[in-house]
């Protein structure tokens, strides 16, 4: 197969790179706000399948900047579905990374088949991207893969479990935590590489959620990372509890495995 990439220079595409081989991977390297590149992209290659996972995603970082985000996440996204549809010589697989963030936070599992109602702009963005290449299904074979949460060694200090392990880093005798009465379904960078090739090996279509359907209380998250600094710990919040956990249910039925057992066990181990 001939596959091309964005995204590949981030967390998730580079573990995705070593998971899947380099032997005809073609990365785009430009910038989605660019028509021009990327029809350039398109059309000197002949791709049986595209996996968009170039994004902006800390939530943060999109909100400092909702314009760029926006153009990025939104206009990047449609600006290839549409390259694809005027010059791809055939009907693709194409893999969409999308997010959680595109439910609203509830105590149920979430299913495919629910109403989207997005709990940041972030998965605003990434709302309206999903409904725009589902528009267009007809000229791709479309595979939604909704990622949970995960972190990676390599993950920038915004993300949330590097600047966990940052805080307790900080020479303190005792560390403040606010705004941690949340659960969250966390899944490693494995087992979501995993997750993409099987979609992409099972050539499958539709809307999958790629998680581990497990909850963990982001406080525990903290206990289990702080076993390696023993700091003492201090949790203040105000805030209601959330949670956002995911049913991966529909995954499994086409063969994926986690290999995540115990995610407070691997974090410890990673954040040593």
């Amino acid at each position: 197969m001939k596959i091309g990439i964005t995204g590949s220079s981030g967390s998730l595409g580079k573990a995705l790179l070593k998971k899947i081989g380099f032997n005809k991977i073609f990365r785009f390297k430009g910038r989605l706000e660019n028509k021009k590149k990327i029809n350039e992209w398109i059309k000197k290659n002949s791709f049986d399948c595209v996996i968009h996972l170039a994004a902006i995603v800390p939530v943060n970082i999109v909100n400092n900047d909702k314009k760029k985000a926006f153009n990025v996440n939104y206009i990047g996204t449609k600006n290839l579905i549409d390259s694809i549809k005027k010059h791809s010589k055939r009907k693709i697989w194409f893999f969409y990374s999308s997010t959680s963030h595109v439910y609203k936070v509830g105590n149920s599992k979430k299913k495919e088949m629910e109403k989207t109602n997005a709990s940041t702009y972030y998965g605003k963005t990434k709302e309206l991207s999903e409904k725009y290449i589902l528009r267009n299904k007809k000229y791709l074979s479309v595979c939604i893969g909704r990622i949970f949460s995960y972190t990676a060694k390599k993950q920038k200090n915004y993300y949330l479990i590097p600047s966990l392990i940052n805080k307790l880093k900080i020479k303190k005798k005792i560390i403040v935590f606010k705004n941690l009465n949340h659960y969250r379904d966390f899944l490693t960078i494995e087992d979501i590489t995993s997750a993409i090739k099987t979609l992409m090996k099972n050539k499958a279509t539709g809307i999958y959620n790629i998680c581990s359907g497990k909850r963990i209380y982001l406080v525990d998250l903290v206990k289990a990372i702080n076993r390696n600094y023993k700091k003492n710990l201090k949790f203040n919040s105000n805030s209601k509890s959330t949670s956002l956990i995911g049913d991966n249910s529909k995954l499994k039925k086409i063969g994926w495995i986690s290999k995540n057992t115990n995610y407070l066990k691997y974090i410890k181990n990673y954040s040593k």
